[in-house]
C-alpha cells in the first residue's frame, strides 16, 4: 500500500490500479468515477455463472457456456472481412472458435495449437458445427473462468471482463480500518466490519439484498458521515458569540394587531423561535420550512422589524426579482412609516444602485430587498444583524457557511423554503440549521379543489374558464415544454399560447425559461395588475409568486411532472379568500405510477404527506430540490427504506455531542465519504 494510510489507498488516483490506463481512466471519469473509493459503488446488477465445464457435445445453443478444449488448426484467410478461425476439439468433438478484428499473432499467442485452453462465450452453431464468436473469457488457467462473473452496468469502451479485473483488484486489497464505531451501534449489525461488508457487498449471491447486516451497515456509515458534519458545522456556529438583539414585543404585536388576518399558532410559534435566537448570545442559523401558502413571508418581515428596532439592519434575498418586489411592497405596507426600505434589481440604473450603496453603508437603509445581487463584494452594509434568504433550497452546506460569514459575526441567518421534505431528508440536507415548521395554512385559505381531465376534454376546461374570466378571475396555464419536440409527447408552451389566443384574443400572455428578465417582469406585471386573464408559462411560475386574483391552474401532462412539483405549481393558486381550482389534464395512456400521483393529489393539500409519497414513487434523489442540495445523492441509503438508520444516526450523533466524545476516530469514515472539504481541522 505505499506507507499510504488506509483512506489514502482508497481514494487513490485510478491509475494506480493494474491495467488502467489513461483511456480506461478518462472512461470511468465520465462515469464520475475519480478513485477506488468510488469504484465500491459500481454494484454488479446481475451475473453469468462460468463455473461449471460442459463437454463440446454437451454444448446447448444460444447459452452462455464453458468448455475446455485444444487448438487444432488456424484458418486465417487472405480476404480482409473474413474471420479468422481456429478448429478446437475435445474427445467429443470439435467447435469453431471465430475472431472478427483480431490479429494472427494475437490468436496465436491465446490459442496455441496442441494446448489445453478453456473458453467461455455465447454457442452458436453453423454448418453442423458448434462455434464461439469473440469469446469474452480465454485462459490456460481454468480457476480464472470457472467462476461468477458480475455483470456490472458498463461504460461504452470498457468490458466485462476488464471491469471485474478492476473491481477484483481492489476488493483483494482492501485496507483494514480500527472500528469506528461505539460497540452497540456495531452489534446491530451483527459486528460486521466495514472490510467485509465491501466484500460481501459484491458478492454475486448478495445482489439486491438490501436488509442484508452488511448492506444496511454500509448505508448507516453514508448516513452517519453527513450527520457528523451537520454536527460540526452546529458546533462551530454556536461558537460564533454576537452582539444579542433586544425585541421589543409592544412594537412587533402592535403590527401584528393591524393585520387584516390572525396568524396561526404555527406562525407565532416559529416567531417565538426566531426571537429567542435573535435574542441569544449565539448566531442564529435557522431553517423556516413551511407548506406552500402557509405565510413563512409575514413571520420573517416580523423577525425583520424586530432586528431593526435592536439597532441593526437587514438584508431580504429573493430568488426573482418579481418575488423581491413582492417581499418589499408587503413590508412597505406592514412596517411602520419610519423604516427605511429600498429595493436593488437587475433594472436599477447604475445611478440609483450607487445610492444604495452609499445609503446601506452610511446605515441610511434599515432594510434592503434584492436577488443574490446584494451579497456581491461591493455591497457593504453599516451593520447588517439578519441575513433572510426566500426559497434557497438550492442552497448547500458550503454556500450557507460561506453566506455566513460574510454576514459577519453579529449577522443572523434565516433560511425560508416552501418544499416540505420528509423528516429524514430533513436531517440530512439542513442538519447544520435550526428548524421551525409552518405546517398550518392561514384561516381565509380555502383548500384547493383539484381535477383530472382527459385531454381531449379541451373544451369543457375551456368553458369553465370562459365561466372564471367572466366573473373576473384569472388563469395559470402550464405547459413542461417551450417547444415542439418530435421526440417527446408533451404539449409546447407556444403551442398552447397561439391556440388560446385564437380561443380569447388578447387576453394571454406566455412566459418560459427563454423570456428575457426584464420581459419577463414585466409580463408578470401586466398579469398581477390583470392586463391579461391567462398566463402560458412553463414551470418557472412555481415557487412564492402571489398573484390573489389568479384561482384557476391548469396543468398539461401532469403525469410528466413531480408530485411535489405538481403540489408546488397547484400553490400559485388559492392566495386570496375565493374559491380556487387546480386541472390535472392527462392523456388516456397513463400509467399506474402517474395515477397513484394524481389520487393522491386530489385527496389531500397537506405538501409534507405529499412529499413523503413522492419519495416513495419516485425515489429521494429525484424530489424537487434534492438534486441541487449540495449533498450528493447517497450511494446506498434511501431516506424511505432506511429511516431506521437515520433515526439510529441522529440518536448516536445526539449521545457523542452529549458526552463530549473525541471524533478524530471517524477520521476515515469523514475523508471516504468525501465530506472532509468542509471540517478539515478534525480530518
Amino acid at each position: 500500500m505505499n506507507n499510504k494510510t488506509n483512506y489514502e489507498y482508497l481514494l487513490s488516483d485510478l491509475s494506480s490500479l493494474k491495467g488502467v490506463g489513461i483511456k480506461t481512466k478518462n472512461l470511468l471519469k465520465k462515469k464520475n468515477i475519480n478513485n477506488l473509493f468510488d469504484l465500491l459503488w459500481k454494484l454488479p446488477k446481475s451475473y453469468t455463472d462460468r463455473s461449471l465445464s460442459s463437454k463440446i457435445k454437451d454444448l446447448k445453443i444460444g447459452e452462455i457456456q464453458t468448455v475446455t478444449i485444444i487448438p487444432q488448426k488456424y484458418n486465417f484467410p487472405r480476404i480482409r472481412k473474413l474471420p479468422n478461425r481456429v478448429l478446437c476439439s475435445d474427445e467429443t468433438g470439435e467447435i469453431d472458435c471465430i475472431f472478427f478484428n483480431s490479429y494472427e499473432g494475437y490468436i496465436k499467442k491465446i490459442l496455441p495449437l496442441g494446448k489445453e485452453i478453456t473458453v467461455s462465450g455465447k454457442i452458436g452453431h453453423f454448418r453442423n458445427k458448434y462455434q464461439i464468436t469473440n469469446p469474452k473469457y480465454v485462459s490456460e488457467d481454468s480457476s480464472l473462468i470457472k467462476q461468477t462473473h458480475n455483470k456490472y452496468s458498463l461504460t461504452e469502451g470498457i468490458s466485462e471482463k476488464i471491469y471485474n479485473k478492476i473491481i477484483n483488484q481492489i476488493i483483494n486489497s482492501l485496507p483494514v480500518f480500527n472500528e469506528w464505531h461505539s460497540k452497540s451501534i456495531i452489534s446491530k449489525f451483527k459486528n460486521i466490519s466495514w472490510n467485509s461488508s465491501i466484500k460481501e457487498l459484491h458478492k454475486p449471491e448478495n445482489i439486491g439484498n438490501y436488509k442484508s447486516n452488511f448492506y444496511q451497515r454500509l448505508a448507516f456509515d453514508e448516513i452517519f458521515s453527513t450527520f457528523l458534519v451537520n454536527s460540526e458545522m452546529r458546533k462551530k456556529i454556536r461558537k460564533i458569540k454576537k452582539k444579542n438583539k433586544v425585541i421589543n414585543l409592544n412594537k412587533q404585536n402592535s403590527i401584528i394587531d393591524k393585520l387584516d388576518f390572525s396568524l396561526t399558532s404555527d406562525q407565532l410559534k416559529s416567531l417565538n423561535e426566531i426571537n429567542k435566537d435573535l435574542s441569544s448570545p449565539n448566531k442564529m442559523f435557522r431553517l423556516l420550512q413551511g407548506d406552500v401558502g402557509s405565510g413563512k413571508t409575514i413571520v420573517s418581515l416580523l423577525a425583520a422589524i424586530n432586528t431593526i428596532n435592536s439597532g441593526f439592519q437587514v438584508a431580504f434575498m429573493a430568488p426573482t426579482e418579481i418575488l423581491a418586489r413582492q417581499h418589499f411592497m408587503l413590508a412597505k405596507k406592514i412596517f411602520p412609516k419610519n423604516i427605511n426600505s429600498d429595493l436593488i434589481s437587475g433594472k436599477s440604473e447604475y445611478k440609483l444602485k450607487k445610492e444604495i450603496h452609499k445609503k446601506l453603508e452610511n446605515n441610511k437603509i434599515d432594510i434592503i430587498f434584492g436577488t443574490h445581487a446584494i451579497f456581491q463584494k461591493k455591497v457593504i452594509f453599516k451593520k447588517l444583524g439578519l441575513i433572510i434568504i426566500d426559497e434557497q433550497h438550492k442552497f448547500g452546506v458550503n454556500q450557507r457557511k460561506r453566506l455566513s460569514d460574510k454576514g459577519g459575526p453579529n449577522c443572523d441567518v434565516l433560511l425560508m423554503t416552501a418544499t416540505p421534505i420528509p423528516r429524514t431528508l430533513t436531517m440530512t440536507i439542513y442538519g447544520d440549521m435550526d428548524i421551525s415548521i409552518i405546517r398550518e395554512k392561514p384561516k381565509n385559505r380555502k383548500p384547493i379543489k383539484t381535477y383530472s381531465k382527459l385531454e381531449i376534454k379541451i373544451e369543457d376546461v375551456l368553458k369553465f374558464i370562459k365561466k372564471e374570466i367572466k366573473i373576473g378571475n384569472q388563469i395559470f396555464w402550464v405547459c413542461p415544454l417551450i417547444e415542439e419536440s418530435k421526440k417527446l409527447d408533451h404539449s409546447s408552451a407556444v403551442k398552447k399560447y397561439e391556440y388560446l389566443e385564437s380561443k380569447f384574443p388578447n387576453q394571454v400572455c406566455l412566459l418560459h425559461g427563454k423570456t428575457d428578465v426584464n420581459e419577463k417582469n414585466d409580463i408578470l406585471n401586466n398579469f398581477l395588475n390583470n392586463k391579461f386573464k391567462i398566463l402560458v408559462s412553463t414551470t418557472i411560475i412555481e415557487v412564492g409568486i402571489d398573484f390573489p386574483n389568479a384561482n384557476t391552474i391548469i396543468i398539461e401532462n401532469a403525469n410528466k411532472f413531480g408530485l411535489s412539483q405538481l403540489h408546488q405549481l397547484r400553490g400559485r393558486v388559492g392566495r386570496g379568500d375565493k374559491d380556487s381550482t387546480c386541472i390535472l389534464m392527462f392523456k388516456s395512456n397513463l400509467s399506474e405510477n402517474a395515477k397513484k400521483r394524481i389520487k393522491i393529489l386530489k385527496d389531500t393539500n397537506d405538501g409534507f404527506l405529499i412529499s413523503e409519497e413522492d419519495m416513495k414513487l419516485r425515489g429521494f434523489g429525484d424530489i424537487l430540490g434534492f438534486k441541487q442540495s449540495g449533498i450528493k445523492n447517497f450511494k446506498l441509503a434511501d431516506p424511505i427504506q432506511n429511516s431506521d438508520l437515520f433515526l439510529l444516526a441522529e440518536k448516536e450523533m445526539r449521545r457523542i455531542e452529549k458526552s463530549n466524545e473525541d471524533i478524530s476516530k471517524f477520521k476515515p469514515l469523514i475523508k471516504l465519504y468525501d465530506r472532509a472539504d468542509i471540517i478539515n481541522d478534525i480530518a
